[in-house]
């Protein structure tokens, strides 16, 4: 009998354990994602139901501290000029903890969207509950979503983080006009290059 409570409590060991380890079920290629609502810099909610038109969305986890995410920040800016008159708007969203980062406080996100004078939603994921679902886990990295929220693309937005003029694989834009066409994207995954996010201390 002994042995037997010995075995049940060893065995909700290794569940807790497995369950601390996996975290929480990460979208993959093909599944439909749920809605989210975070505060943008202007302080309203936005979800993505606040875009009835929308064709596409291309969401970006991305912050101001890190250096990928300053390199590629005019290219984000580009990609949303582009294709926000077709249907697919960027959704940026910030989930580092800035307790840990106070460069990426809501306040110095305000601050930074004005200076860039950001055209898209800059969202702050303070109770880091939405990042997670995405599987995100560099600043940045995107995922492509159609228009029925079927993730469709996840990765980088391009090849070469230091220079613009040197990329030869526009994966993002390859990815939204394949989802414009109907067609699914190749590739449809690649590895999200930048700093690694912030996690809140527990």
């Amino acid at each position: 009998m002994k042995r037997a409570i010995h075995t049940l409590f060893l065995l909700a060991g290794v569940f807790v354990l497995y369950v601390a380890a996996t975290g929480p079920e990460t979208y993959v290629i093909g599944d439909k994602i749920d809605d989210f609502s975070l505060r943008n810099v202007d302080g309203r909610m936005v979800s993505l139901a606040d875009y009835p038109d929308a064709k596409g969305y291309i969401i970006v986890f991305t912050c101001n501290h890190c250096p990928y995410a300053q390199l590629y920040e005019q290219r984000i800016i580009n990609l949303h000029r582009r294709f926000s008159p077709m249907g697919v708007p960027v959704i940026a969203i910030n989930p580092n903890d800035p307790d840990i980062v106070p460069e990426d406080s809501f306040e110095e996100m305000v601050a930074r969207a004005t200076e860039k004078r950001y055209p898209f939603a800059y969202l702050f994921d303070s109770t880091q509950t939405v990042y997670p679902r995405f599987g995100a886990n560099r600043t940045p990295h995107v995922f492509v979503v159609s228009q029925d929220r079927i993730l469709r693309y996840i990765g980088a937005i391009d090849d070469n983080p230091e220079n613009p003029t040197a990329v030869r694989h526009r994966y993002v834009e390859d990815a939204v006009q394949a989802i414009l066409r109907g067609e699914r994207p190749h590739p449809d995954y690649t590895r999200a290059i930048g700093c690694t996010i912030k996690r809140k201390r527990k």
